[in-house]
């Protein structure tokens, strides 16, 4: 093959719509636009959402509630989430990841106290509940926020 023989795959590219080239075209005269009104106009421009003049769906609908930019996203587990670990393993936010509990090791992980733990494990995350660190505690191992 040489660069002469190049050629796009079929149905890749497609030729340009020549408006205002005569009625025998299917798109003379108007050249597409219908007969006159604001969108026949050059530079037409109306901005997304514009429903000319009507009150606009966003703003007919209720608004509802309060999202607050700042809050953070933390990654909440339950405490038997963790017995796929070895006893007396050390469990972070990298070895959560490893193991596929948590998505990212960079978001900040809050263990919660559903289920059960029969592993002596040194945690070490984010937040944990009162009920979490009992269990954990209870199971013989340790808890430390970082």
């Amino acid at each position: 093959m040489k660069l002469h023989e190049l050629s796009p795959a079929f149905g890749s590219t497609k030729e340009a719509k020549r408006i205002g080239r005569g009625h025998g075209s299917g798109n003379g005269k108007t050249a597409g636009k219908g007969h006159k009104g604001q969108k026949a106009r050059a530079g037409h421009g109306m901005r997304p959402g514009f429903e000319g003049g009507q009150m606009p769906l966003q703003r007919r609908v209720p608004k509802r509630g309060f999202n607050n930019i700042f809050a953070e996203e933390v990654i909440a587990i339950n405490v038997s989430a963790l017995n796929v670990f070895e006893d007396g393993a050390v469990v972070d936010a990298a070895a959560l990841a490893d193991k596929g509990i948590v998505k990212k090791a960079s978001y900040p992980v809050k263990v919660l106290g559903k289920g059960e733990i029969t592993k002596k494990l040194t945690v070490k995350l984010n937040a944990f509940s009162v009920s979490a660190a009992e269990k954990i505690a209870a199971a013989g191992g340790k808890t430390e926020v970082i």
